[in-house]
């Protein structure tokens, strides 16, 4: 519908290989999945569900061989030890492959995660077999999160910090976007983008995925706007860390305040190549987490659901998928904010009310439809007719929404 992100479904070229599918998935009209610290064969019995809940996509962790095992601290597989090795604590390479063919027959993409910057801590050097001494940076640990120099040049958290400068580092990086490839995986998620320079991506790692057909899609994890704009300079989609600070620390709970949302992060600069979502393994929920949702989902951007937060059947947002896939087309209009109602349009498709009090709201807004019967699909309030000069009186319950459609709308 929306026509936002789209990518290669079940690959091409190298990785079309691997199906008789030779489609093109709009991932724009639903949404990804994030499963962390789950064995694949875990995730395959799951996607029958996943389909079915209206997600268009997966994101599933690193394939590689890491240092941390399931007696281990979390977080599992990014502490490479062996990037071409595809037998992890998740399981092993034949049960990465039969994932993904499985997705694949349920039409669901794979995103897979990707470690480029760093390799296993505490280890020796030895212990790598594709890198030695030589290819590392041994700058030290970081110590001014505030600097581009030491975020790209030195170790994160103990992590050793590869040398992507090196045409030896760069080939083995290479083989490992091949290697997915092979897999069939139809993108790849970019970990600790900030660490590298962007030139790696520009000229490196976002064009081998192109060169794929692969969708790439970076961790930026930084507050400021005008920080992450410069990585989809690199050509990839990015994660929305500004606009999920602005959810969490200004919105979405008892004391926010609706108007921060107004032209706020990357999603409202450029929608096409914005993944937003609500929390992941890292960054933690707001309060009220679930109107959070409702607002990522039916807005503008490529949402993204964390499985530890929302299991595959989660009826509200299964519903709210659906409501997505059905209406969601078009740009965002806001029609009205306050500190406790945001209201907003998709272009005469369809008019999402959010309301962040504990009391319930009543608002009259501008709508693009005259004298037309909006029905209520979030089942949280009635159907209500708008006036000859397109405006509607709407009415929210507390800390809930409201999805509204012209009734013969599709």
């Amino acid at each position: 519908m929306t026509g936002q992100i789209t990518m290669p479904s079940y690959g091409a070229g190298a990785v079309g290989a691997e199906s008789d599918i030779d489609t093109v998935t709009d991932l724009g009209d639903g949404a990804v999945y994030q499963y962390y610290h789950t064995p694949w064969t875990e995730i395959r019995a799951s996607l029958g569900d996943v389909a079915a809940a209206g997600y268009d996509a997966i994101q599933v962790p690193p394939a590689q061989r890491s240092k941390r095992s399931w007696a281990d601290p979390e977080p599992r597989g990014y502490q490479p030890i062996d990037h071409l090795d595809f037998d992890s604590v998740f399981g092993t390479e034949s049960e990465y492959r039969a994932m993904v063919e499985t997705a694949h027959e349920h039409g669901l993409a794979v995103i897979a995660d990707a470690v480029t910057n760093h390799m296993a801590e505490g280890v020796h050097f030895d212990t790598f077999p594709h890198f030695g001494w030589d290819d590392f940076r041994h700058e030290g640990p970081i110590r001014d999160d505030e600097d581009d120099w030491e975020l790209q040049h030195r170790d994160l958290e103990g992590l050793p910090d590869l040398r992507q400068e090196s045409a030896h580092v760069r080939d083995v990086l290479e083989s490992y976007v091949q290697k997915y490839a092979e897999m069939g995986v139809d993108g790849i998620r970019w970990d600790a983008v900030k660490h590298v320079s962007p030139t790696f991506f520009t000229d490196y790692a976002n064009p081998w995925a192109a060169e794929r057909g692969l969708f790439t899609v970076g961790e930026v994890l930084h507050g400021a706007v005008s920080y992450c704009e410069r990585y989809f300079e690199t050509g990839m989609t990015v994660m929305d860390y500004p606009l999920y600070f602005t959810m969490r620390e200004d919105v979405f709970h008892q004391d926010g305040d609706f108007t921060a949302l107004v032209g706020a992060g990357l999603v409202n600069r450029d929608p096409g190549r914005s993944m937003t979502f609500v929390s992941n393994h890292d960054s933690p929920p707001p309060e009220y987490e679930e109107l959070a949702h409702a607002f990522v989902i039916t807005y503008q951007g490529y949402p993204r659901v964390y499985s530890k937060r929302f299991d595959s059947e989660d009826e509200t947002i299964s519903n709210l998928l659906s409501i997505r896939r059905r209406f969601a087309a078009g740009p965002a209009l806001t029609r009205q904010v306050s500190t406790d109602c945001y209201v907003f349009e998709r272009d005469g498709n369809l008019l999402v009310g959010l309301n962040r009090a504990a009391e319930p709201r009543s608002v009259t807004v501008d709508t693009a439809w005259e004298a037309t019967t909006l029905r209520e699909y979030a089942n949280t309030g009635p159907d209500v007719t708008t006036d000859a000069d397109g405006t509607v009186e709407l009415s929210i319950p507390p800390v809930e929404w409201v999805c509204y459609a012209p009734a013969d709308h599709r």
